[in-house]
């Protein structure tokens, strides 16, 4: 059921290296993305994929994780990501990307839990060392989001939260991830 597929599409930020991701299966999650709706249908969206362990070590360091945990600096060795899209809009096409990322990268996410991956769509990214480092031509391009994906290794938990607490996500006593959620009443306007 769509539901569970939503509720299980969850941020992961620490995942289990011996599930690699091949070329082909972020191939395959682009594809789907491509196919996503695109205002005016302009589809100025662009993908990298990045697999290889001498790009992903390239990308890793221009990454900002969970900004709530101030604590952690994000996965440790042997806990990072084996796949990445980052996703980016081509100037050529439109200057004006305002949701097309946001649909493709839900997308990919989706797509990857089908896949028994999970992933984390980061938006706080080294957007100029990171070109540098992966050559993206950025009088072209504008790196929009980075989809780090992997093989989950760590438990995610929803919980709803009462109007008025805390919506910061944090890590319990068990090193469960725990995301608090508004509840159904509370996002809906009569």
């Amino acid at each position: 059921m769509f539901y569970d597929d939503v509720i299980a599409t969850r941020s992961i930020r620490r995942f289990n290296p011996v599930r690699t991701i091949s070329r082909k299966e972020l191939l395959n999650l682009i594809d789907t993305a491509r196919l996503t709706p695109s205002a005016a249908n302009l589809q100025p969206l662009k993908y990298m994929a990045v697999c290889e362990e001498e790009r992903l070590a390239k990308v890793f360091p221009h990454l900002r994780w969970a900004g709530y945990l101030t604590d952690w600096d994000g996965p440790e060795e042997g806990e990072r990501p084996t796949g990445y899209i980052i996703i980016l809009g081509d100037k050529t096409i439109s200057e004006n990307v305002v949701y097309d990322h946001s649909i493709a990268s839900l997308a990919i996410m989706l797509g990857a839990t089908e896949l028994g991956l999970g992933g984390c769509i980061i938006g706080a990214v080294d957007r100029e060392g990171l070109a540098a480092d992966m050559n993206i031509d950025t009088d072209r391009y504008d790196i929009l989001l980075v989809c780090a994906l992997g093989k989950p290794a760590e438990k995610v938990m929803l919980e709803e939260v009462p109007e008025g607490a805390s919506i910061k996500y944090y890590r319990d006593a068990n090193d469960v991830h725990c995301v608090p959620k508004r509840t159904l009443k509370e996002v809906v306007i009569d």
